[in-house]
């Protein structure tokens, strides 16, 4: 599966932004989804994971009640909703589909196929 995010850009603090990650060469339907971020000299960290079959999700604590995820499988797309962005949220985010079984612990390492990252900007 190739997956391709996209969306991202410079918004000022308090703004809001949607990334896309859409996915070709196998259905989504069947694969939980995570959304992760990576800033510069800093680790890759999960920001949410989102089940296969359910829609339940899983937030980092730095960004529940601010961002929400979302698939829609007819378009083979997750989405991810940022609201309330700030500067600290700034970073090239990735979408990765889960390969243990585990989704809910939204862990980098237990992903398998990655999209290119998209870059995030919150700076007035």
């Amino acid at each position: 599966v190739q997956l391709q995010a996209s969306g991202g850009g410079l918004v000022q603090p308090g703004g809001s932004l949607t990334l896309s990650c859409e996915a070709s060469g196998s259905s989504l339907e069947y694969y939980a989804i995570g959304w992760f971020r990576q800033a510069p000299g800093k680790e890759r960290e999960g920001v949410s994971c989102i089940g296969a079959s359910d829609g339940n999700a899983v937030y980092a604590d730095s960004v529940r009640g601010r961002f929400t995820i979302s698939r829609d499988d007819a378009k083979n797309t997750v989405y991810l909703h940022m609201n309330s962005l700030k500067p600290e949220d700034t970073a090239v985010y990735y979408c990765a589909t889960e390969s243990v079984g585990l989704w809910m612990l939204c862990k980098a390492t237990h992903m398998n196929y990655w999209g290119q990252g998209t870059q995030v900007t919150v700076s007035s």
